[in-house]
């Protein structure tokens, strides 16, 4: 179980990764927990800036706050990477990207241009990350996050974009951040003292790899991995994307608005953009409701040519769904029905996989693939397919 802090011990409490810390019990500010964790810290807003008081104008330190259930604005930590994806603070029109309460996106811009320019490292602020729990005000502790990840190049780590909101367009911005391995280790509250009154000598108190980070930026980063246990994703987990996959999902979905079974064509190109050992789909004859399977093979081979390889016979099932239309028992059913003997089942939608229907396709250990809307996005990623090109794309999967 987590560590967790009453509201009354707050002032004196140390920072564990996922620990909780209580919030109070009046219904107003008051019982913001994150404002008694660290002293001088405002109490709304996903930026949360403290600065030195040496005068400088510059960040000490900077708290993240995220819901984490914001489709809109999908905030998502990678426990298996570390690595954590953060939206601006520009989320509604009628401003510039810039021009924010809380300068959020400011400090997003000066922040990575001295990560990707290497000067002044020593005055990046570290990040702390929470997310809320669901219960109260309550908040949980992430991690000690640095702006940037050894696998992500400069020029995908911190992106502008636009988007349409009631007719108006405007731009935000996407952030990658790293959560650091503090090695189990409590976060020293000197240090959080001494980055703001005395932050020259501030370093002496920080976690081995935040001084890492300081020396070495990027190559310095060493991240919290965290191997997941299998368990039945939320909904969130498998509609969640970037900003790009979000896009590219609504253009799916658009163009197969009125012709719902055109998409197994396009889900059979998915899968073998995924894997290029899925081979040889075919689809069958419609059915009654109008949908149709593809039926293809798997093959594994030893990569020479003088033998033939294994090819597994597998049944895939496309479904291309709105946000919130989810696969449900009676459609994982169907396609249960019809996987035979050594068959394996791929189950393909643009959306989520409801709990029951997941729950008992890992329960009763039957063979189904399950791709839903989180992966899609990361299938079109890796196979370069963007806003810019993905008409044309869907175009010629019928052509």
């Amino acid at each position: 179980m987590s560590i967790r802090y009453a509201f009354d011990e707050l002032l004196s409490a140390e920072l564990f990764v996922d620990a909780v810390y209580e919030g109070g019990s009046d219904t107003n500010m008051k019982a913001e927990p994150l404002r008694k964790v660290f002293p001088k810290l405002g109490t709304s807003g996903g930026f949360r800036k403290v600065n030195r008081t040496d005068g400088s104008g510059k960040p000490a330190y900077v708290v993240l706050y995220t819901s984490m259930e914001e489709l809109e604005w999908p905030d998502y930590l990678d426990e298996e990477t570390g690595v954590f994806r953060y939206y601006g603070d520009n989320r509604l029109p009628g401003r510039g990207i810039l021009d924010t309460k809380l300068r959020g996106n400011a400090l997003l811009e000066d922040v990575f241009a001295k990560l990707h320019t290497l000067s002044n490292l020593e005055d990046i602020p570290p990040f702390f990350v929470f997310k809320k729990t669901g219960r109260g005000r309550d908040v949980q502790f992430l991690g000690l996050a640095a702006p940037g990840n050894p696998r992500i190049s400069p020029d995908k780590d911190l992106v502008a974009f636009w988007r349409t909101m009631k007719e108006y367009r405007f731009q935000n911005y996407e952030a990658y951040f790293t959560i650091l391995d503090t090695k189990n280790s409590a976060i020293s509250r000197r240090w959080l003292q001494a980055l703001i009154e005395d932050h020259e000598n501030s370093l002496q108190y920080a976690p081995t790899v935040w001084k890492e980070f300081i020396a070495y930026g990027r190559d310095g980063i060493s991240a919290l991995k965290a191997k997941k246990i299998l368990d039945i994703p939320t909904r969130y987990d498998q509609l969640q994307n970037d900003e790009e996959g979000t896009r590219c999902l609504e253009a799916i979905r658009s163009h197969y608005k009125t012709d719902p079974f055109g998409f197994e064509q396009c889900a059979i190109d998915l899968v073998s953009k995924m894997d290029n050992r899925f081979v040889s789909f075919d689809l069958t004859r419609p059915w009654r409701d109008g949908g149709r399977d593809a039926l293809g093979y798997y093959a594994i081979g030893s990569g020479g040519k003088a033998n033939r390889p294994l090819r597994i016979d597998c049944a895939l099932e496309a479904k291309c769904y709105g946000l919130k239309n989810a696969v449900g028992v009676r459609q994982m059913s169907r396609l249960i029905s019809r996987i035979r003997y050594r068959q394996f089942g791929i189950m393909v939608t643009t959306s989520y996989v409801d709990s029951q229907a997941y729950k008992e396709v890992i329960e009763d250990g039957h063979p189904i693939l399950i791709v839903t809307a989180s992966d899609i996005g990361t299938i079109l990623r890796n196979s370069a397919i963007t806003t810019g090109n993905i008409t044309s794309w869907l175009g010629s999967l019928h052509d």
